[in-house]
């Protein structure tokens, strides 16, 4: 009789510390996968006795003090009231305090009291301040920062070919 509640003891035993090897790298994978998203960088400033001339390319966020001559794209790209871009700026949300010249794309586009934009705003959504300097054209497009180009080209390339073609033969 001992024999078999020794069977059974170090079966329920055994049984138990199988599941409990399996559920510990579960569990810091699941940490490890949940912890990553959650760690955002902070945003790079550029400072305001910064003038950096060139392109900048980041998947991060980015507030510019200073001036930059060139092109800018960002996730968030915050301009500063003492910052000047001379230069296509190109994010999912972009806030202007200061003064772009050149093209603006964004999904969120969003002008202070302080802003000044000397160029085309193409966005899908904007909010424009009251006191907000803007001299250019406003467009709205489903998604600004591809250009506009790659959205109606799979659904409407066949249907824009097509009445082309008829017209012109």
């Amino acid at each position: 009789m001992f024999s078999k509640s020794k069977i059974n003891e170090p079966g329920p035993a055994a049984d138990a510390a199988k599941p409990s090897i399996p559920e510990s790298p579960k569990q810091s994978a699941g940490d490890f996968k949940a912890t990553a998203p959650k760690a955002k960088p902070p945003a790079s400033i550029l400072s305001a006795d910064l003038h950096v001339t060139g392109n900048i390319k980041t998947t991060g966020d980015i507030q510019v003090e200073g001036t930059v001559e060139g092109d800018i794209r960002a996730h968030l790209l915050t301009i500063g009231e003492s910052a000047t871009i001379k230069g296509e700026v190109i994010a999912d949300d972009v806030v202007v305090n200061g003064r772009i010249v050149g093209r603006v794309r964004g999904l969120k586009v969003r002008l202070t009291a302080t802003a000044r934009v000397e160029g085309d705003i193409i966005h899908k959504t904007i909010a424009i301040e009251s006191g907000a300097h803007f001299e250019g054209s406003v467009q709205r497009q489903d998604d600004p920062l591809n250009g506009g180009k790659t959205r109606p080209a799979p659904g409407q390339a066949p249907a824009a070919a097509a009445p082309q073609q008829q017209p012109q033969g």
